[in-house]
């Protein structure tokens, strides 16, 4: 951020080398931050970070990209609609575009979300 001279827009990502990771990238993005009653702004930008990974993955031919649950625990984003947001547009985007996604949850939680949602 310092070089590019401002912060990144919530919503957005950005591509950098993974360095020592055992993968070849790290795509990060900003997610939108839920202080009081949850809003459709909210859910658009959480949207538009997921698509904005995944176009990302696609503009630079990589075939599968893992996400951690955008924008939850201290972001304050519900977990149940943070989830159902990113399966909801992952699906989306995998009808015209052959990439392979995995969720990977912190908490039971989250992954009895997930599956639910997956099942």
């Amino acid at each position: 951020m310092t070089r590019q001279g401002h912060d990144e827009p919530t919503g957005q990502a950005k591509i950098t080398p993974a360095y020592n990771l055992p993968c070849d990238y790290v795509i990060h993005t900003v997610g939108p931050i839920v202080n009081g009653r949850l809003n459709d702004e909210h859910c658009e930008l959480l949207k538009s970070c997921y698509l904005s990974c995944l176009q990302l993955c696609t503009k630079n031919n990589i075939d599968s990209i893992a996400f951690c649950c955008i924008s939850t625990g201290v972001f304050g984003f519900p977990q149940r609609e943070a989830a159902r947001i990113a399966v909801d547009t992952v699906k989306e985007y995998q009808q015209e575009h052959d990439i392979k996604v995995v969720f990977n949850v912190f908490k039971d939680d989250d992954l009895n979300i997930y599956r639910e949602l997956l099942s």
